[in-house]
């Protein structure tokens, strides 16, 4: 089957294909086989793509989609009150409907604003049927996600059995879900469980994922240095507080850095650390987090961070910036050489914006736009390898109403049980207060 994306603003990502003010993609079997000005391919499919900018879909390689259900309700918590409310008030009454229901629309949404890679870093930790049900939903949401499975989350029990089963679940790397391990990290469990965790994460295949922060006075990546646990296979995520020293660290060993910059400049974390891990020689990427605190598309997320880093030091540009955000956050999951960029061989992750919307018109200059002006509602189309998954500014073949009202059939039965007021009243006590 041959696709062809005709007459748009293509902005492939890749130097070697370069961007095109007026361009056409070829789509054959879910790949990309084409990109120049004018492919001739009678027997092709044709979506039209005039007024529209071609781009690869973002990547967000950190987000906790089974929140959800709780959109909005924590804009002004702390990250004391956010653990305090989503882990130690909500998460308990969490049943297995509930991460599916949240997971599916947090993954659905993510789609509609053009995130077409997603890696969902999963810790409700409560039993294998809460682990089935969320990997059952990012496989009926049409999108390339990755399970990032944070088993026994802030227990010190060993994982093994749970890891290696669903890592027999997901045992393939080929397929639109595949898996990574989201470690507990030296704080919940030591040192020595780190080391081990790493060693099954390599005997099993898998990309870890941890979230790491610094007062200033700590040094967590100078100590997993020292204990020889620094991998090009683990994002390291947030990081605030790190020395440069220790971002140097990180880029030395080939490791990634999620930045999520709503999250971590709403909540106190510190200050984000782009423009001095670029300094570090390390590659930063973006990510959305959570969604109860901060809204779920990539748009924002670039804007944010842009805007702060330039304005601590004017030091980064457009295109950087969305960099991050397609080819450095798909190295980071280990698929660069599948996605993050409109490159001949690549899987068609492609999503199309519109430049005729009066939010945007007109269109001079298409990354600087899409950066420091783009929102969800320019994205008009999305192709996850090849298929087409919205049309025409809608999602293709999904029941959104009775989704819509499983969701709050979710949010209201958790609220009642956990005693969550839903009239924006709910600021959670921290555990230190």
């Amino acid at each position: 089957m041959k696709t062809l994306l005709t007459g748009g603003t293509v902005v492939s990502m890749d130097p070697a294909v370069g961007d095109l003010t007026r361009g056409d993609v070829l789509v054959e079997d879910g790949v990309i086989v084409e990109v120049a000005e004018r492919v001739e391919a009678p027997d092709a499919e044709v979506i039209d793509a005039t007024d529209r900018i071609v781009m690869p879909g973002f990547v967000d390689n950190h987000r906790h989609s089974w929140q959800t259900a709780f959109r909005g309700a924590g804009a002004d918590w702390t990250f004391p009150e956010w653990a305090a409310a989503m882990h130690g008030t909500a998460k308990p009454h969490y049943q297995p409907e509930d991460v599916y229901v949240g997971t599916l629309l947090g993954r659905l949404e993510a789609l509609h604003s053009g995130v077409t890679t997603m890696l969902d870093w999963y810790h409700v930790a409560q039993s294998h049927a809460h682990e089935d049900a969320a990997v059952a939903a990012l496989r009926d949401a049409p999108g390339r996600s990755i399970f990032c499975l944070g088993a026994g989350w802030a227990t010190p029990d060993p994982v093994d059995a749970d890891i290696r089963r669903v890592r027999s679940d997901l045992s393939g790397d080929s397929g639109l879900v595949t898996m990574a391990w989201g470690l507990r990290g030296p704080d919940d469990t030591g040192m020595d469980m780190v080391a081990e965790e790493l060693k099954l994460a390599a005997e099993l295949g898998l990309r870890t994922s941890l979230h790491i922060l610094s007062d200033g006075t700590q040094r967590p990546v100078a100590d997993l240095r020292e204990r020889g646990l620094l991998r090009d296979t683990t994002t390291f995520v947030h990081g605030n507080g790190i020395s440069d020293e220790e971002l140097r660290m990180l880029a030395d060993a080939g490791s990634s850095l999620s930045i999520s910059p709503d999250v971590e400049l709403k909540m106190g974390f510190g200050s984000l650390l782009t423009g001095r891990a670029l300094a570090a020689g390390l590659r930063p990427t973006l990510s959305i987090d959570d969604v109860p605190s901060v809204g779920g598309d990539m748009f924002s997320t670039l804007r944010t961070a842009f805007a702060a880093q330039r304005g601590m030091d004017g030091g980064l540009h457009s295109r950087d910036l969305l960099e991050f955000a397609t080819v450095d956050a798909a190295h980071s999951c280990g698929l660069d050489a599948r996605t993050g960029s409109l490159t001949p061989g690549k899987d068609a992750d492609i999503i199309l914006l519109r430049t005729d919307d009066l939010t945007v018109f007109p269109v001079t200059d298409p990354v600087g736009t899409v950066v420091s002006a783009g929102h969800p509602g320019l994205v008009d189309t999305v192709l996850v390898a090849g298929r087409v998954v919205k049309r025409d500014g809608a999602l293709v073949d999904v029941d959104l109403p009775a989704l819509r009202t499983r969701l709050l059939e979710s949010r209201d039965r958790i609220a009642a049980a956990a005693g969550i007021p839903l009239d924006g009243t709910w600021r959670p006590q921290a555990a230190s207060e």
